[in-house]
């Protein structure tokens, strides 16, 4: 009879700190400010469940968590920051948070008044368009057309174009504008999204991930998505190509 009763104590026990674990978890309220102002579109994620959401147009979030939890806010004009839930916190149900926006230290500029130039006597009518290095290579050496050879043979057109068409330096310099590109796209991707999102909310093994970018930055319908700047299309889009991205690395 004492051996049941001490068994059933233990039983109790167990059910009892099994039921505590299922309550650990509750509904937190959160508001995150910039500079004492509430930001709209902030990405916050539980390291531990998983869980993510975003703030709403006051600042406002609600995510499950519980005690010891961490949590990570980001955004791309803001400094990343990581909160683990006290056990007043946890109690409390709120949390507010007070993140620092990125700032860039720019080089000193010497503004000259009435500064003389192409724009200001009328010579163009708008300011030139920049380009980067390998788009500037590229129009350096300039696409050859075949009619273009009348040009040539009557003594007005240049040799470069010509010549690089020959030995293929065109086609090369709009390798690289491309590689460019996807590598901007790239270093978008890393300021939106931290590591973590990639390991535990996709699930791609941490040695995949820089993997998975070059992967999503192949498909031309999820480089239209993230030009669009919808951070919530974005994730999804990222969703279905993660998987399709798992599937392929099992093959």
């Amino acid at each position: 009879m004492r051996i049941n009763s001490i068994l059933l104590g233990i039983l109790f026990l167990l059910c009892q700190n099994s039921f505590g674990q299922i309550l650990d978890e509750k509904l937190l309220q959160g508001k995150i400010r910039v500079d004492s102002v509430g930001v709209n579109g902030i990405n916050i994620l539980n390291l531990i469940n998983g869980k993510i959401t975003q703030t709403n147009s006051s600042g406002d979030f609600f995510i499950l968590a519980k005690a010891n939890d961490i949590l990570v806010f980001s955004a791309v004009n803001l400094k990343t920051f990581k909160k683990t839930i006290r056990f007043i916190d946890f109690e409390l149900g709120m949390l507010s948070i007070n993140m620092e926006s990125k700032t860039t230290e720019l080089k000193e500029v010497i503004v000259i008044k009435n500064q003389i130039n192409a724009l200001s006597l009328g010579v163009v009518t708008k300011d030139p368009v920049k380009y980067s290095p390998a788009e500037r290579r590229l129009r350096t050496a300039r696409d050859f057309k075949p009619i273009q050879l009348l040009n040539f043979l009557g003594g007005s057109m240049p040799l470069d174009p010509l010549i690089n068409k020959i030995n293929g330096r065109t086609k090369r310099l709009k390798t690289l504008v491309v590689l460019e590109k996807k590598e901007n796209y790239i270093k978008l991707i890393s300021e939106l999204y931290i590591k973590e999102y990639f390991t535990v909310q996709l699930g791609i093994a941490s040695d995949y991930v820089n993997g998975f970018k070059y992967f999503i930055v192949e498909n031309d319908n999820f480089l239209k998505v993230l030009e669009s700047k919808n951070e919530e299309r974005t994730s999804f889009f990222m969703v279905a190509l993660a998987q399709e991205y798992k599937d392929i690395l099992k093959q």
